[in-house]
């Protein structure tokens, strides 16, 4: 039987032995994406919703504190701006839908509106909160998403989707299963609901009492104005100038999303390489300092051995666990050096996503700041060319009780 005293130092020098050898390996081999279902049975034009895909909320520490691996402001606010396209893509392909766009907040006139928090974003894997209600305020869907990139996803040879295209394609997919669950009559009253909200935004007094919110949140209709009202025709028209300025916003959109696709795929080519690595280097530097731990103890316990043999193999587990100890901690400072690298790249991409100017049918807009501070100075001036072509009118006929 071994010698108690010599027990530890061995344990020790096996300890090391292992942690040098040992080596992990979590990449993902292959990911499923899933089809974007289409329609089983044909909606009528008149009760197509509109689809409006908000931002995305990059989820950033409010206070600026980012301690989280991979997450760089600069890099997330560009992913806010990019991942909602790809949503709208996915959706819009299920043929289910009236118009769907990308939109500046969640102030807007659309029949159904989707949020989304970023949780998770880098080159191997993204995480969404997804939140969906309709202009009724009724919720359809509150859901997290998550999915891990392939390996093979960013080979060009190979690349056809996004390397996350299941989860643009799955939220389309439980948008679609919701829908298809809504009467036509349900569905011709979130419209109504939306086009008297968008008229309260701009004329509250003349719309008033024609929506009542029950104590859920929800919009229920009272009573409707008239056809032929002229404050509701003209309503209409400036509703129809909102969306003419919100399509030109698509081309914005569309121009951003290609200008960022080349530098922000190689970016999140590097970074799943570093997020494999990183996780190897720290994997490995948490064995060593474990077993560097674990050694300097048992050698410590052998050298103070009256046992020649143990005191022996005691001073070569000190060495041994201080070395694993030093490699560790070696192994951390080489994890930082990989973080510094995608915070430079982060930097350059943020450098590659300039304000674009776009054009109207009567003037050229510069989009500085943000979108959402251009959209908001577009609404005041719409609200200037309501009142001033209402003028003097009668507010809306009070209608009839629905």
């Amino acid at each position: 039987m071994m010698a108690r005293d010599s027990y530890w130092p061995r344990l020790a020098l096996a300890l090391c032995a292992l942690s040098l050898s040992a080596c992990v390996s979590q990449t993902v081999k292959s990911t499923s994406v899933p089809q974007v279902q289409t329609l089983e049975t044909e909606i009528a034009e008149a009760q197509l919703l509109d689809v409006g895909v908000v931002i995305f909320d990059p989820g950033l520490d409010p206070d600026g504190e980012e301690e989280a691996d991979f997450v760089y402001p600069e890099v997330r606010r560009a992913e806010a701006r990019y991942m909602p396209y790809l949503l709208v893509e996915a959706i819009q392909s299920s043929g289910a839908w009236g118009a769907v766009r990308v939109v500046p907040d969640d102030q807007q006139a659309m029949d159904l509106l989707v949020e989304a928090t970023i949780i998770e974003s880098h080159g191997e894997e993204l995480e969404l909160n997804v939140e969906a209600r309709d202009a009724s305020g009724k919720l359809w869907l509150d859901k997290s998403y998550e999915t891990k990139a392939s390996k093979y996803s960013y080979e060009t040879s190979r690349t056809r989707f996004d390397p996350f295209q299941a989860v643009y394609n799955q939220i389309a997919n439980d948008l679609l299963a919701i829908l298809q669950t809504q009467t036509p009559d349900a569905l011709s009253r979130i419209r109504l609901v939306n086009e008297l909200r968008f008229a309260q935004s701009f004329s509250p007094d003349a719309f008033e009492g024609y929506l009542e919110q029950d104590s859920k949140g929800v919009y229920q209709i009272q009573r409707l104005p008239a056809e032929d009202d002229p404050m509701l025709l003209r309503v209409r028209k400036i509703r129809e100038r909102d969306y003419l300025f919100i399509d030109t916003l698509q081309e914005y959109y569309a121009s951003f999303n290609g200008q960022m696709l080349g530098p922000y795929q190689e970016w999140r080519k590097q970074s799943y390489d570093e997020a494999i690595a990183l996780q190897e280097l720290r994997a490995e530097s948490r064995r060593r300092l474990i077993a560097g731990a674990v050694a300097v103890a048992a050698g410590i316990a052998g050298v103070a051995s009256d046992n020649r043999g143990a005191r022996s193999a005691g001073n070569v587990a000190l060495a041994g666990g201080g070395y694993l100890l030093k490699s560790g901690l070696d192994k951390r400072a080489e994890a930082d050096i990989h973080v510094q690298a995608l915070e430079e790249l982060g930097l350059s991409l943020e450098s590659e996503i300039a304000p674009q100017v776009i054009e109207l049918e009567d003037r050229s807009v510069t989009l500085t700041g943000t979108v959402r501070d251009q959209y908001d100075q577009w609404r005041e001036l719409l609200r200037q060319i309501y009142q001033a072509e209402v003028g003097d009118l009668e507010p809306a006929s009070q209608g009839e009780e629905t």
